[in-house]
């Protein structure tokens, strides 16, 4: 081959090279926490401390107490495709760390000004040197803090059209925030600690177990809706949390996945897990989860994505029937887990949720204190008559009764205010049920109606209404509730919090990643106000992505009528009945709630004549 020679094809100079090779792998101040707490743990580090200021858009410091550096490996740890985790070419398809390009550190020089202390275990002294656009400077002796921390500031200061495009500090902490969350998720036996403008944000102590950690993350309220998935075969094996279908929201968050503890996404997993639930989720629902899936490294390629952000395994119908069948002996309780071209392994699913019983779920506190006397004396004689061998959950359910434990009661109280009604038709009660639907006669016609779509409908309407007014009035709680969400939802809550007291609902930053609140809309009554924020959050999170503000307020509403319509489950005497079939014919017989769940079917005399042959007669 001829080179050079005037043409128009010439070799990039060494900088641009650097440049563009950082732009895959440095987006964003989120990218350099990555790489660096991955090089920490590399390391063998046990306890990592990351800084921030602005968002990672002024420093950046990572702190670890791993095996640090000599000054040989100092100066190369920033050439380009330096590394000490690749050995042969036989190690590119078989990756145990993770970290192993040589990319990070030389990429994150390219593009800021970074300062590197370091020291080795029992070393007498330390090191300190910095790099600036790439260049090393000279190193000097420092204090021998055994491990490494390196800084890094001034981020794109020579590239000012990706600077451009960073969004603001709360978002780019928000990304952040994820990062280190998902590092230790992936690494319980790590102590983790952020800090953002000298306030400490997240502390994650090291913890013996995968349970703790996602506790600590996601919130023991969390767990106390999933259920355990551990699966364990000759070629891999899989660990986690799944939520119960009872307990599923259209909520995203969270959905971690994990392969060899690189976090990742994989559509291949995510459609066998979406599989693996069937048809257990409800419309508009999806699955929660947090997965841990451990493959051999020889069975899977984490080199196909700048950012390592995705993999590629060798038998993806392997890890496909794995994934879906261990998602559904947690959701199902089964036992026996068999692979195609695997020998059958026992499974141990153990249930952390304990299941709502479907007879008497949520109700308010005086109807349960009303139907209790009635229904031991139901519970005495079916006890007397219950056949051998029944088992006393079996009884209950045929009683349509369920176990009442206190803290698994969320009170639903009706608002005292009078609602305005335009009874248009005749409606007569005719009852109600499974303590869920009503059935009335709506002028001729026979209706079955859903009482929580259809109050859920009502409140919507109405919020709509007073949003279009600007008249959502305020309720302040008598006792404000703290609530601690992740510290990306804190970030997330904080921006909207104006948009949120225009919607009724008044939060306040109660320190960390707690935020308090203190008052909901008006006319609600008593709501679960952490399950609400849960919603809210999703709701927020797809914000940017509406394209009106009705659009963007609308799902918000929906959620608010949501958690504060009445319950399926709840008795409903002849009265309330009736007044909430006339308030929903007053707000134009939806026959959809916001979320599109059907409210109503209806059967006129016509349809009645036809199903009974008397069509005709």
């Amino acid at each position: 081959m001829v080179m050079g020679g005037g043409g128009k094809i010439r070799i990039l100079p060494e900088d641009i090279v650097g440049l563009i090779a950082a732009g895959e792998v440095i987006e964003r101040p989120a990218a350099v926490v990555k790489e660096l707490i991955e090089n920490s743990l590399d390391a063998g580090s046990r306890y990592i401390t990351i800084e921030v200021k602005d968002g990672g858009l002024t420093m950046i410091r990572v702190t670890d107490d791993g095996e640090g550096m000599t000054a040989g490996d100092a100066q190369l740890a920033f050439a380009r495709h330096a590394t000490s985790k690749l050995h042969a070419e036989q190690d590119l398809w078989a990756i145990r760390t993770m970290g192993f390009r040589g990319e990070a550190l030389p990429s994150i020089a390219a593009v800021s000004h970074v300062r590197v202390t370091t020291a080795l275990h029992r070393a007498e002294t330390g090191l300190a040197f910095e790099v600036r656009q790439g260049q090393i400077g000279s190193l000097t002796e420092t204090a021998p803090v055994a491990g490494t921390s390196i800084e890094v500031t001034d981020l794109f200061s020579n590239q000012p059209a990706r600077k451009k495009f960073l969004k603001s500090i709360a978002t780019e902490f928000s990304h952040i925030s994820r990062v280190v969350q998902q590092a230790a998720l992936a690494w319980p036996s790590v102590h983790f600690r952020l800090i953002h403008n000298g306030t400490e944000v997240m502390n994650y102590p090291a913890v013996l177990s995968e349970r703790d950690r996602v506790a600590q993350v996601y919130r023991p309220s969390f767990l106390a809706r999933c259920l355990e998935v551990r699966t364990v075969l000759p070629m891999a094996q899989v660990s986690g949390y799944v939520i119960d279908p009872v307990h599923a929201r259209s909520s995203r968050v969270p959905q971690e996945l994990f392969v060899n503890r690189r976090p990742v996404r994989s559509a291949t997993v995510f459609h066998a897990v979406a599989e693996g639930y069937g048809a257990t989720l409800a419309k508009g629902c999806h699955p929660l989860f947090v997965l841990f899936l451990e493959v051999d490294p020889v069975q899977v390629d984490v080199n196909v994505h700048p950012a390592k952000r995705e993999v590629r395994f060798a038998d993806q119908e392997f890890i496909h029937q794995l994934m879906r069948r261990a998602v559904r002996c947690a959701i199902g309780g089964e036992r026996n887990l068999q692979i195609a071209g695997e020998t059958e392994q026992v499974v141990q699913n153990k249930e952390v949720a304990t299941r709502p019983c479907q007879g008497h779920p949520l109700g308010a506190a005086e109807m349960v204190l009303k139907e209790e006397a009635h229904e031991e004396a139901d519970i005495e004689r079916a006890k007397r008559a219950k056949p051998e061998g029944a088992s006393d959950s079996q009884l209950m359910e045929r009683l349509d009764i369920s176990f009442r434990f206190s803290d698994q009661l969320s009170y639903v109280k009706e608002t005292a205010e009078c609602y305005e009604r335009l009874s248009q038709q005749e409606i007569v009660v005719l009852g109600q049920m499974n303590r869920t639907f009503l059935i009335v006669r709506l002028g001729g016609d026979l209706a079955v109606i859903d009482q929580h779509t259809a109050h859920e409908r009502v409140l919507f309407e109405r919020l709509l209404r007073g949003w279009l007014r600007r008249d959502i009035q305020a309720q302040p709680l008598l006792i404000p509730e703290s609530i601690t969400v992740s510290a990306a939802h804190a970030a997330l809550l904080g921006r909207h919090l104006g948009d949120l007291e225009k919607l009724g609902l008044e939060l306040e930053p109660f320190g960390g990643s707690t935020v308090l609140v203190r008052a909901v809309p008006l006319g609600l009554g008593k709501i679960d106000v952490e399950s609400l924020l849960l919603d809210l959050l999703d709701d927020l999170s797809q914000w940017n992505q509406a394209t009106t503000l009705e659009a963007k307020v609308r799902p918000i509403l929906a959620s608010l009528a949501c958690h504060a319509a009445v319950r399926a489950g709840r008795s409903l005497e002849p009265l309330e009945i009736k007044a909430l079939v006339e308030d929903w014919i007053a707000e134009g017989e939806q026959s959809t709630c916001p979320h599109g769940r059907r409210t109503v079917f209806r059967l006129s005399t016509a349809d009645l004549e036809k199903m009974f042959g008397r069509a005709g007669w």
